[in-house]
């Protein structure tokens, strides 16, 4: 069969998403194709994902990006993890690391030896077998070391950021590698007729826009994928009832922590992120338990520092699009879906997209084949950080609101509450070769909002239990020192990466 390569990739809508996928497209495509980017001035930037994943580090390193140098044009501290309170009760805190828990020793993994120790004397929490968590709580911050030996070689990081800056920060380098930016609000979308493929776009000047693949990264509103293809979109407000976001920033009144903060409140979650110069807070919330007023004044009630801007409201359905490649066009960020940002995912998921199309990058026929294994991909992607999301707000014993009462008692995926049951009975993770989340995150999640097994790994019996109490203490005493003695987060931003007075 004879087919023609693709010449010109139109990719429509600017922001993080759109940034992004133009700078990953210039640097692997080097050149060899047209790639044209639609975003208009007056549409502005929902810019509040300012928390990320450990992921979004290979992203820029696949760029070739100076980590100083990101970090000062996007204002950045570090992220060893995020914070949880007042989930499972009130009062309640645990975090999720971005490093393992312990080591496993004699075949047997840290958490199942730490779960039949407990029954014989008191322990530790298992937080305290995590540099990273350790580290955090301290306000210390180093990166981590290669050799495997160390204690220092256990854990990642990522980033909390401006997103408002890290977009003009990708359009330099796209456009300096040849992405050519048009100013314009797209007014319509012509299809072909034999096939229904998109033609082109037409602009509000009357431009018109042709183009072999387009990318759309028009934000919830999804010009292309729904608005001209109608790929429809999968609701999950059943199991993530909230809807809404009020964002602020704030002024920032104590040394940026190395963290992100996630607080349960009575109708949804309010978000703390340190950055350089600010502090970003929100308040994730579901509209049925609470109005928009009541929520925007929560959330200014509870500021740490005297407000930077006016309060925006943000409206969302948890979910993602029944096809996030349909024909010729991928919707990459809030087109293609969105699931809230309690673990940081939206940034993420932008760059699992940008992978997947380059390692199925299409001619200009996007056969089948190659489409429906994007959408399996990008499907168990959503799905399983859906899952995630999920079991922080059913796992609780929280009844004081009745947004909490409904998340307590509400049906569950049936992919989670297996997962549950395998965990409730003897300790066991289920893993993924590829997935977003590995051991460490579920474990923290289980343990920090009170599943605890019935029992654990049989196979830890064959050790005898002061040897393992033994290993036990000289872990918690090694990952402490090692803690204590690492630059001080705020430090250490001073001395490599802090924004050059102006």
């Amino acid at each position: 069969m004879i087919t023609r390569p693709l010449q010109t990739i139109v990719i429509v809508g600017g922001g993080t998403a759109g940034w992004m996928a133009a700078a990953a497209l210039s640097r692997v495509l080097r050149g060899h194709y047209t790639i044209r980017l639609i975003e208009s001035a007056e549409i502005g930037i929902i810019g509040v994902g300012e928390s990320t994943v450990p992921h979004i580090r290979y992203f820029n390193d696949t760029l070739g990006l100076d980590e100083a140098d990101f970090m000062r044009r996007t204002r950045a501290t570090f992220k060893l993890g995020i914070e949880f309170r007042d989930w499972r009760r009130i009062g309640d805190a645990y975090m999720h690391p971005f490093g393992d828990f312990g080591h496993p020793f004699e075949g047997v993994k840290f958490h199942h030896h730490w779960l039949r120790l407990r029954q014989h004397s008191p322990l530790p929490d298992i937080a305290e077998y995590s540099f990273p968590i350790v580290a955090a709580k301290l306000g210390r911050f180093t990166p981590p070391l290669t050799d495997p030996r160390s204690v220092l070689s256990t854990f990642s990081y990522a980033f909390q950021f401006d997103a408002t800056l890290y977009a003009p920060y990708l359009r330099e380098y796209a456009e300096r590698r040849g992405v050519v930016r048009t100013e314009g609000k797209v007014v319509d979308v012509q299809l072909r007729g034999d096939d229904g493929f998109i033609e082109a776009v037409v602009l509000e000047s009357g431009q018109r826009v042709t183009g072999d693949l387009f990318i759309d990264c028009s934000g919830f509103r999804g010009l292309l994928i729904e608005q001209a293809l109608h790929t429809g979109y999968e609701s999950w407000s059943h199991w993530l009832p909230c809807d809404r976001a009020v964002a602020v920033p704030c002024a920032s009144r104590q040394p940026p922590t190395p963290y992100t903060r996630a607080t349960a409140r009575e109708a949804g979650w309010q978000w703390r992120i340190p950055l350089q110069h600010r502090v970003g807070n929100g308040y994730v919330y579901a509209s049925a338990f609470i109005n928009d007023d009541a929520a925007t004044h929560a959330l200014m009630q509870r500021l740490e520092g005297a407000p930077l801007a006016d309060p925006r409201i943000l409206r969302f359905t948890a979910g993602r699009r029944k096809k996030t490649w349909n024909r010729n066009c991928l919707a990459i960020g809030l087109a293609g879906g969105f699931l809230e940002p309690l673990e940081s995912t939206s940034i993420h998921l932008i760059q699992s997209a940008i992978a997947h199309l380059i390692e199925l990058f299409p001619d200009c026929r996007c056969d089948p084949a190659q489409v429906d294994e994007y959408n399996r991909l990008m499907e168990l992607e959503f799905e399983r950080i859906r899952d995630f999301l999920i079991l922080h707000y059913h796992a609780i014993e929280r009844d004081d609101s009745a947004l909490w009462n409904y998340c307590r008692t509400m049906s569950i995926p049936t992919s989670l509450q297996d997962k549950i049951e395998l965990f409730r009975e003897r300790g066991h993770v289920v893993r993924y070769k590829d997935s977003l989340f590995l051991e460490p995150s579920w474990l923290a999640v289980y343990l920090g909002q009170g599943i605890l097994p019935r029992s654990y790994d049989p196979l830890a019996d064959r050790l005898d239990v002061t040897l393992v109490k033994r290993q036990l203490e000289q872990m918690h005493a090694l990952i402490r020192r090692a803690a204590q003695s690492v630059t001080m987060h705020a430090d250490f931003i001073r001395q490599h990466c802090s924004v050059q007075p102006s």
